[in-house]
């Protein structure tokens, strides 16, 4: 890689992890960097799970030390999850470059409907509002998530949340520690898978890794100085030129003159 990547890439997974502490869908910068930054979608959409590893062990770590996450009872959500992620990453894996391409640039686009419908407030409003699931379809709704997250990840985190708070029935500071502690049990899955198939860049994943690391700290420090509205409306203008790029409207937009 060129020299200034170094700091490119380092410099983003700090962003996403400032962005992940206060708000969340950091990965959907991520992604773009590390395609940006010359890898193939395919290992982009790889190599992002170590920097998601890194984060979720730090994350679990905080909440087990606050007392706030219980390992108990969590098979109804972990063997699912853990399962779909597995056919997710091998379905994502014999995508070629360009598929995925396509298949990023679409989840881009929905995922900028769900930041602009304010979906976490959303959310919050209907906390203890539904029943729980029975178990059947609560495994189903957890094996779907499961595959999007091997598949792509980006997002995942709110699909999760949605989940465990309308169909499990769990207050959101549960809700939010339950599903860092799904990630992190089925990324090292999905990361197998991608190492297997060489769509891993371990370099790049790292650089991203030790920036998200710094961004989290920081933001724990210092997010009550910075607006989360600027951070997110930045977010959303990055999810859109990259989608836009992605499913080649500035290419039909060039070819128009």
């Amino acid at each position: 890689m060129e020299w200034f990547l170094y700091p490119a890439l380092f410099f983003a997974g700090l962003l996403a992890g400032f962005i992940n502490t206060i708000a969340g869908s950091g990965s959907l910068l991520v992604l773009p960097m590390l395609m940006w930054a010359g890898l193939p979608a395919t290992v982009a959409n790889g190599t992002n799970r170590i920097g998601i590893l890194f984060q979720s062990i730090t994350a679990v770590f905080s909440f087990k030390q606050q007392g706030i996450l219980s390992f108990k009872q969590l098979s109804i959500f972990i063997i699912p999850s853990v399962l779909g992620s597995v056919i997710g990453a091998v379905s994502a894996s014999q995508l070629t470059a360009k598929g995925m391409e396509i298949a990023i640039g679409i989840m881009l686009v929905v995922m900028v409907f769900t930041m602009i419908f304010n979906s976490e407030k959303w959310i919050k409003e209907h906390t203890g509002q539904k029943a729980p699931l029975s178990d059947n379809w609560q495994y189903v709704i957890y094996f779907g998530i499961g595959v999007y997250g091997g598949f792509i990840q980006a997002g995942v985190g709110l699909f999760l949340l949605a989940a465990l708070v309308l169909a499990s029935g769990k207050n959101l500071v549960e809700a939010n520690a339950i599903k860092l502690l799904i990630v992190l049990i089925y990324t090292p899955f999905a990361l197998v898978v991608y190492l297997y198939n060489g769509q891993i860049n371990a370099l790049a994943g790292l650089l991203v890794a030790s920036g998200s690391i710094v961004g989290a700290f920081l933001a724990s420090k210092y997010a009550k100085r910075m607006g989360v509205v600027f951070l997110k409306n930045f977010l959303l203008a990055v999810v859109l030129i990259t989608a836009s790029d992605l499913l080649g409207l500035f290419k039909w937009i060039a070819s128009q003159f």
